[in-house]
């Protein structure tokens, strides 16, 4: 599963009906709303916009709504800084706020996409996943930084900026055990056979593929994770 944020996106909200899924029999069936989102410059025009998307899913059925990687951000190391959020500090992260808020009062579970956090003077590309009484249940810091180099193409070195997480996550939800992964985490299939082995029902994979390599990769990547 992956929600995207692609700044060409038009701001919309999809919903996976699971019916449509091989759902094992003592499987609740129920709905997902992935969100993909325009990001801009505006963190707050930003958050209106998740806030948005999240309360569009929530009136189609969805029980799980998951976001984009870097959604609150535009994907620049001019920017990566700038929006970072100390999760510590619930008071000065409004963007951890508002998923709390959003969770809670639609009382629904949250993948939070990710957005960059600063924690002990280091950047790390993050996840939060919030429950049906909006508190944090499991926090994924993306383990595998994505450095590219294609000649003519585009150069980006994910590493230049944020610090890499060391542990995989896991979450007990009201919809069953998910497994966390960002983006370039999807391309490494023992993280979605630990999680496979450790019984989560559901990986999810938010995402923010450059058009270069994702063309060719991400719907080959998820076919490679779900064997």
């Amino acid at each position: 599963m992956m929600a995207s944020s692609t700044p060409s996106s038009i701001e919309h909200t999809m919903l996976a009906a699971s019916e449509q899924l091989q759902v094992p029999s003592n499987i609740t069936k129920f709905k997902i709303g992935l969100c993909q989102l325009s990001v801009t410059s505006e963190k707050n025009q930003n958050l209106a916009c998740a806030r948005n998307s999240i309360k569009a899913a929530v009136e189609c059925g969805a029980r799980l709504v998951v976001l984009p990687e870097m959604w609150n951000c535009p994907y620049s190391n001019d920017y990566f800084a700038k929006f970072a959020e100390d999760f510590e500090n619930e008071d000065a992260s409004p963007t951890f706020s508002m998923l709390s808020e959003a969770a809670c009062s639609h009382g629904i579970t949250i993948v939070g996409g990710s957005v960059p956090e600063s924690s002990d003077g280091q950047l790390y590309n993050t996840s939060c996943v919030f429950g049906p009484d909006g508190k944090l249940k499991a926090k994924h810091r993306k383990i595998h930084l994505f450095d590219i180099e294609i000649p003519g193409d585009i150069t980006f070195k994910e590493s230049d900026f944020f610090a890499a997480g060391d542990n995989p996550t896991i979450v007990d939800t009201d919809v069953g055990l998910i497994g966390i992964g960002i983006c370039h985490d999807i391309r490494f299939p023992e993280l979605a056979a630990l999680y496979r082995e450790k019984g989560a029902r559901i990986i999810c994979y938010p995402g923010a593929f450059n058009i270069s390599t994702g063309e060719l990769l991400w719907e080959v990547m998820q076919r490679a994770s779900c064997l």
